[in-house]
């Protein structure tokens, strides 16, 4: 209801002068009401006063008639006679000639002559003579008050009294409130020595304890005029204390007027005030509205351009005043216009690379989005990339690099200005290619691959570029995997050797799968799903098997026996190889110690990583596994685990060393052989690599590499172990040349345990034969 600022500002100016009407409206009738009840206190003290000459004028009449009759001769001696005819003639004849209500005599034994008293009335008259000496006042008779005076009759001693007495009812208290100014009334309460005020006309209000408190405490006070609370409402009440025939009681004249009368003649005023201040109300709250709606106005316009500028549309307000609404609307233009400014540098650093300019992968991916469902063909998305660009890099420099990267996108968007370009990673560019099929999008590459590989000039010089390119079909608007599969395809095609390829799934693999076979190693190895195979390592010098390289196997619940090549490099890659590496330490010091219990000593190799090697506290490890070894333990290293992290590896190697593990050195000629980390590892033995030894029969090259490998090695004083041997001439060249041990499929193919016992139990007079 109250939402907007300007029905708040209305509500509040209204509210604020409706308050001041309020009070104001309040203190005038305050004010008049203070003044009615003045006026009307006033006028109760004058009629009191009134009151008063009048009760004591009619007192005096009373008392000068009752006087006179009392004084009589004849009246006197009719009373000293007790001449009821003649009394009661007397008393009725004055009563009709002075008009009073009640005439009667009282003689001394207490007998009332010329009237008819109730008894209980009677002795209560007559006790309340025989109390006083001046009986004269208010008096009950038959529940009526009277005022009543008396005069004793003496001859010469008290025979009786004389008594006169007007009622006081209802024309009575007429004819006195005619008196007053103010049409007020008047009632005269009557109390008994054991009962509280009572109204003999029943006024069931007037005798309520707030009506008794009230006479109680102004007969106490003896104040003027006071406000008194009944039933009927507010009322000003003046109470005047009334002399009592009867010894212990009281009577009182209660004069009131409502407050409400009082205030009656001022109410036309009081109804104008209210109009004035309902009519200002009126005018107060449209004045507030329009003023209310000036403020707000712009207020509302900066809000809705608060709006325009979250959706990134114009928010531009047009406010001309030079107040502070104006210099605000000023601000705000200036701050949208460098949001706006901001926004667009901000948008285009998130949509485009640092080092080249050109669009990034977020941008690639924001154009593949708009043609997921593009009707004319197929969507691939290619990823184009530089080949030796590392070594470029090297040459001329990471910025002239990044220009050369920048060059050949410019390049492809002028050849293709609708395939989005984009730098997907460091020297790979990605971009959009619709096709009809896979065939027609290699073909597009090719021909765009003739034009692209041309010299580009970096630097003032040219500089030749190589390109590959891998394709990938967007399958299911998942344009995220689109990308990953086009790089993918990039790295396939540059492994095949071929400048382009589409993306090959069956050779990817499923990722996810071998994740969650990364994920159940570790319970595999816990489970007992490991075990450890070994192959035959044959001495051509003691023409028997001395040694084993030990060969892990996972027997997987449900994909069946997984070989090492599928899960050791993802271990390595997932940090699980080296819970891998002391399961296999631990079995294989188990296996030497059963072969060792059935009489075979044989010498036991174990596969080390080189991310082990990054682990110091493994040496630890291994001082602690090989105290139950019964034999020589060997760790076969490659020299690239040592390259990646010399000097740690080199330490680790010494303290294996130390501990007498023998270190054979893996796969020598396979990849960047080093003599210079042949010289520094304390090896025990090298294993020349099968892509060597398979060619040495046939190939001069080959034999001149392997003969002169197997004298460097034995100079260095290390052995020689020759893998991959599979023929008899091999293995005799080999021997030949001074080889000292063969290891391939000629000897014996990997086995398990119980398979190896049987295999050294068995004669092997054909290798004998052969050595």
């Amino acid at each position: 209801m109250f939402s907007k600022l300007s029905t708040r500002l209305t509500v509040l100016y209204a509210a604020m002068f409706g308050a001041v009407l309020l009070i104001i409206s309040a203190a005038v009738f305050l004010a008049i009401s203070s003044a009615a009840q003045r006026q009307v206190r006033m006028e109760l003290a004058a009629t009191g006063t009134v009151f008063d000459r009048i009760w004591s004028m009619r007192s005096e009449r009373l008392a000068e008639a009752a006087a006179l009759l009392s004084r009589d001769f004849g009246f006197r001696e009719a009373a000293a006679t007790r001449d009821a005819a003649t009394i009661g003639a007397a008393v009725v004849n004055l009563r009709r000639r002075m008009g009073i209500d009640l005439a009667f005599m009282v003689d001394a034994d207490g007998r009332v002559i010329g009237a008819s008293l109730p008894e209980a009335d009677r002795q209560r008259l007559v006790r309340s003579f025989a109390a006083s000496d001046d009986p004269s006042g208010v008096f009950l008779v038959g529940g009526q008050p009277f005022q009543m005076v008396s005069a004793p009759v003496l001859s010469p001693e008290l025979i009786g009294w004389v008594v006169f007495a007007v009622r006081l009812d209802d024309r009575e208290m007429r004819s006195l409130e005619q008196l007053s100014a103010i049409p007020l009334t008047a009632r005269v309460l009557h109390r008994s020595s054991r009962d509280g005020w009572s109204d003999a006309a029943g006024a069931s209000e007037l005798t309520r304890p707030t009506v008794r408190g009230f006479i109680d405490q102004s007969l106490k006070a003896r104040g003027g005029p006071a406000v008194l609370r009944l039933t009927s409402g507010q009322v000003v009440a003046l109470v005047k204390p009334l002399h009592t025939v009867e010894p212990g009681g009281g009577a009182v004249l209660l004069l009131r007027y409502p407050v409400a009368q009082a205030v009656a003649p001022f109410r036309p005023l009081l109804i104008v005030v209210g109009l004035l201040g309902l009519t200002g109300l009126a005018v107060v709250s449209w004045g507030s509205w329009i003023l209310a709606r000036g403020v707000t106005r712009p207020i509302s316009e900066l809000d809705e351009a608060a709006h325009r500028l979250q959706r990134g549309e114009d928010a531009r307000v047009d406010i001309k005043s030079d107040d502070e609404i104006g210099r605000l609307a000023r601000s705000f233009n200036a701050m949208a216009a460098e949001m706006q400014d901001r926004e667009r540098r901000i948008t285009h650093q998130a949509l485009h690379d640092d080092d080249t300019g050109l669009p990034n992968r977020l941008a690639l991916e924001r154009v593949v989005e708009a043609h997921v469902d593009w009707p004319e063909g197929q969507v691939f998305v290619a990823a184009l990339g530089m080949d030796r660009f590392n070594h470029m890099r090297g040459a001329i420099g990471h910025k002239l690099a990044a220009q050369a990267v920048r060059m050949v996108g410019n390049r492809l968007g002028g050849l293709a200005p609708t395939c989005g370009v984009a730098r997907i990673s460091t020297e790979v560019l990605g971009f959009l290619l619709i096709a009809e099929n896979a065939s027609a999008a290699l073909e597009d590459v090719q021909q765009l691959l003739a034009q692209l590989e041309q010299p580009v000039r970096v630097g003032g010089e040219d500089i030749d570029v190589a390109l590959s390119v891998g394709i990938a079909p967007l399958e299911d608007g998942a344009v995220g995997p689109a990308i990953e599969r086009a790089v993918v395809g990039l790295d396939q095609a540059r492994a095949a050797r071929r400048k382009m390829g589409m993306f090959d799934p069956q050779a990817y693999g499923d990722p996810a799968e071998n994740l969650s076979l990364m994920s159940s190693l570790v319970t595999g190895i816990q489970d007992g799903q490991l075990e450890l195979w070994h192959q035959p390592k044959f001495d051509m010098r003691r023409r028997s098997v001395t040694g084993a390289e030990a060969l892990v196997r996972w027997n997987h619940p449900t994909r069946g026996m997984i070989f090492p090549d599928v899960f050791i490099s993802m271990a390595e890659e997932t940090g699980h190889i080296r819970a891998l590496t002391e399961w296999v330490v631990r079995q294989a010091v188990a296996d030497q110690r059963a072969l060792a219990e059935v009489g075979h000593r044989v010498d036991v190799a174990v596969n080390i990583s080189g991310r082990i090697l990054g682990e110091p506290d493994f040496v630890d490890f291994v001082a602690e596994a090989l105290k139950p070894a019964v034999g020589q333990i060997c760790f076969e290293i490659t020299e690239t685990a040592v390259i990646e992290n010399p000097d740690m590896a080199l330490k680790m190697l010494d303290r294996f060393a130390d501990l007498g593990v023998s270190i054979a050195i893996d796969d020598f000629g396979a990849g960047l052989s080093s003599l210079a980390y042949l010289k520094r590892i304390r090896g025990h033995e090298l294993k020349i690599d099968r892509s060597i030894v398979q060619d040495v029969v046939g190939s001069q090259r080959d034999a001149l590499i392997v003969r002169s490998t197997i004298d460097l090695a034995h100079s260095l004083g290390l052995k020689v172990v020759a893998e991959g041997v599979e023929t008899n001439d091999q293995f005799s060249l080999l021997s030949a040349m001074g080889c000292d041990q063969a290891q391939g499929y000629l000897v014996a193919r990997p086995m398990p345990l119980r398979r190896l016992f049987d295999f050294l139990d068995e004669d092997r007079h054909d290798l004998r034969h052969h050595a």
